[in-house]
C-alpha cells in the first residue's frame, strides 16, 4: 500500500514538473526539470510560512492548541523550520551548520524569530537556486539527529527538507486558524492574464 501511494505520489509531482516549470525561463525548466520543480515548491512553501508569520500578531507567538507542553508555540514551530533549514541546507551544500548548537525554538519575540526564519531560508535559498537535476543526484553525507552517518542523493535531503516545512506549515494553519486568521495559502490568487 505504502509502495502505491509513494507511487502515486511520485507520478503526480512528475506531472506537475511542466506546470510548475513555466514561472522560469523554457530552456532552464527543460534541462532541469525535477530540480526546477523543486526550486518552485521550495519557494512557494517558503512564501506561505514567512507570510503567515507575518499575518500571526505576536500575542499569538505563545499560543498553542490544547495545554499539552510538548506541543509547539506558533513562534517554537517557526524555530524548528529555522533549525532543521540551517541542518539540512548545510548537509546539502556540504558545509559545517552555521546554526549548530543553537535552539532557535527558544527565542522570544515575534521580530527574533521571524529574523531567523528568513535567516535560515535566506541560507537555503543558494543550495535551491543553484540546483541542477545532475548536482540533485550527487551523493552527500548526512548526519542524522541521532548521530547516524549516510549517505544519499542531495535531492532526498532537500526533497525531506521542503516536505518537512510543508508538514508543520500544516500545522501553522490550525493556530491561524483558532484566531480567525486565513492562512496564506488560502488567500485569494490574483487574476491571471489571458494567454
Amino acid at each position: 500500500m505504502i509502495s502505491r501511494l509513494f507511487a502515486l505520489a511520485l507520478l503526480g509531482s512528475i506531472l506537475a514538473i511542466p506546470a510548475a516549470a513555466q514561472d522560469r525561463p523554457a530552456a532552464a525548466a527543460n534541462a532541469n526539470p525535477l530540480s526546477t520543480w523543486l526550486r518552485n515548491v521550495y519557494t512557494g512553501n517558503r512564501n506561505n510560512i514567512v507570510k503567515s508569520a507575518e499575518k500571526m500578531p505576536e500575542e499569538n507567538y505563545g499560543m498553542r492548541p490544547g495545554t499539552q507542553q510538548e506541543v509547539r508555540t506558533f513562534g517554537q514551530q517557526l524555530g524548528h523550520i529555522a533549525d532543521y533549514n540551517y541542518l539540512w541546507c548545510s548537509q546539502a551544500k556540504g558545509e559545517k551548520n552555521p546554526n549548530a548548537g543553537t535552539n532557535l525554538e527558544k527565542l522570544n519575540t515575534k521580530a527574533e524569530f521571524l529574523k531567523a526564519l528568513n535567516d535560515a531560508f535566506a541560507y537555503c535559498d543558494g543550495v535551491y537556486s543553484s540546483l541542477t537535476d545532475a548536482s540533485g543526484m550527487e551523493i552527500v553525507d548526512i548526519t542524522q539527529e541521532n548521530g547516524r552517518q549516510t549517505h544519499n542523493p542531495r535531492f532526498g535531503l532537500l526533497m525531506l527538507n521542503v516536505a518537512h516545512n510543508n508538514e508543520v506549515y500544516g500545522s501553522m494553519v490550525t493556530y491561524l486558524r483558532i484566531k480567525d486568521i486565513v492562512p496564506s495559502s488560502s488567500e485569494p490568487r490574483p487574476a491571471q492574464p489571458a494567454r
